[in-house]
């Protein structure tokens, strides 16, 4: 079974958060940690996942907010080859979350470029970190197809979202949509 790395948002994704769930419930799956979560870096940030990838070989990615934006951000990297594919759960938009959450800062500029591998971006009406608009913009930037989930905030902790096993079905799609098209390949 193939490796699936869950990379959390800001402070990363406490007790309760669906994401801890996703490692308690999944024995393949692993956190890629992080050295400081009230402050990440994009830099630090994606030197761990590279090594993870290096040393552990393909891998599914997991990421919720900021860690959607590694995920994007690895578009540029040669690990991306290692990833088979990422579900992109609630991703935040840099310029909302500045204002709310300095640690942001440290990731730079939004990533525009068309993700590499196999993705499903999982998105809602009323995020407050991700309006409708960017979250629009960003997937066509991508290529990425948005699984709307309607009234669902952050799809965090907050917004009630505690063990999500819709989430499960989720990557299964993913997984069952690349081993079709013989990976790596897009799909929407």
């Amino acid at each position: 079974m193939t490796l699936t790395l869950i990379l959390p948002g800001l402070n990363g994704s406490d007790d309760g958060h669906w994401q801890r769930f996703w490692l308690k419930d999944d024995a393949n799956s692993r956190l890629v940690e992080q050295d400081d979560w009230k402050s990440p870096r994009i830099e630090t940030w994606t030197k761990r996942l590279e090594e993870v990838l290096a040393q552990e070989g393909p891998a599914y990615i997991v990421a919720h907010s900021l860690g959607c934006l590694l995920a994007a951000k690895c578009a540029d990297s040669p690990f991306a080859r290692l990833i088979k594919g990422a579900l992109l759960v609630a991703p935040c938009d840099l310029s909302t979350t500045e204002n709310l959450h300095p640690g942001a800062i440290h990731f730079g500029r939004m990533p525009t470029r068309t993700l590499p591998f196999p993705t499903i971006t999982v998105g809602s009406l009323n995020d407050i970190y991700m309006p409708l608009e960017s979250l629009s913009l960003y997937c066509r930037l991508w290529r990425t197809p948005v699984k709307n989930l309607g009234q669902a905030g952050h799809i965090n902790i907050e917004s009630g979202f505690g063990r999500w096993t819709g989430g499960y079905g989720l990557l299964s799609l993913l997984e069952k949509k690349v081993k079709a098209q013989g990976n790596p390949g897009k799909f929407h």
